[in-house]
């Protein structure tokens, strides 16, 4: 494929692109030297001569990232500016597999911790049980819950006088929590993140306030997916003429 085009329509300055976009001159500068922006001619003094079709492709990069990511957003601007559209497209549909991913994750987050908040409410002991009654209570085998401990997901206390490992009302919850994830086909590593939220949100109920407000991200992400393909598209279709010949 041939490199994005460029022509001289709308001969623009740096300092004109960087000011309608609220961004330093040099930051211009840098996306051009970073291959966000096509490669821009030079004046006969040297000067970089922007045009309309740099003022859509720095308007496609800046719409792209708050649904993609400063990286992935670079990489799709690079790849289109080198012609690879492919190369682009196949980028775009990783940010929205992982957007998709984290959507099932958050489904599958939000049916435990409304399982664990009901079963919170109930009446229970305050005593903490060995990991002995708790993998019989989920039907796994003690070294399972030891598995889950070295990933950071449980972290049992010791009893003082046997040093075997005591399960607290907290531990267990977070256990039961962890078997539902386990069962959804959630890897440790992120089952131990989720953990984390719980247990830094102070219980599943602070935790079920935190997961409206990540799903909120994830919709307002969704939304800036769709910004940034539309300025993408106008782009795509203004960049036609002499191409600008490499650095």
């Amino acid at each position: 494929m041939t490199a994005m085009k460029t022509s001289n329509t709308g001969v623009r300055r740096p300092a004109d692109l960087a000011r309608a976009h609220g961004l330093s001159t040099q930051t211009v500068r840098n996306y051009e030297r970073d291959g966000v922006l096509p490669s821009a001619e030079r004046s006969s003094s040297g000067y970089r001569r922007f045009t309309e079709v740099h003022a859509k492709a720095l308007s496609a990069y800046l719409a792209l990232i708050p649904g993609h990511g400063h990286a992935a957003s670079g990489e799709i601007m690079r790849a289109v500016n080198r012609g690879e559209i492919d190369t682009a497209l196949c980028a775009i549909d990783r940010s929205h597999a992982l957007l998709q991913r984290d959507r099932e994750t958050l489904d599958a987050v939000e049916v435990a911790v409304a399982v664990l908040i009901g079963t919170e409410r109930r009446p229970q002991t305050r005593k903490a049980v060995p990991i002995s009654a708790l993998a019989h209570r989920l039907g796994v085998r003690p070294a399972t819950l030891r598995k889950w401990e070295r990933a950071g997901i449980l972290q049992p206390a010791r009893d003082p006088a046997t040093r075997y490992r005591a399960y607290s009302p907290d531990d267990v919850r977070d256990a039961e929590l962890a078997h539902l994830l386990r069962r959804g086909g959630y890897r440790l590593d992120h089952i131990a993140g989720v953990l984390r939220r719980v247990r830094d949100a102070g219980g599943t109920e602070p935790l079920a306030a935190s997961l409206r407000q990540w799903r909120e991200r994830l919709t307002e992400r969704g939304r800036a997916m769709l910004t940034g393909a539309a300025r993408l598209a106008d782009y795509l279709d203004i960049g036609s003429g002499p191409t600008v010949p490499p650095r």
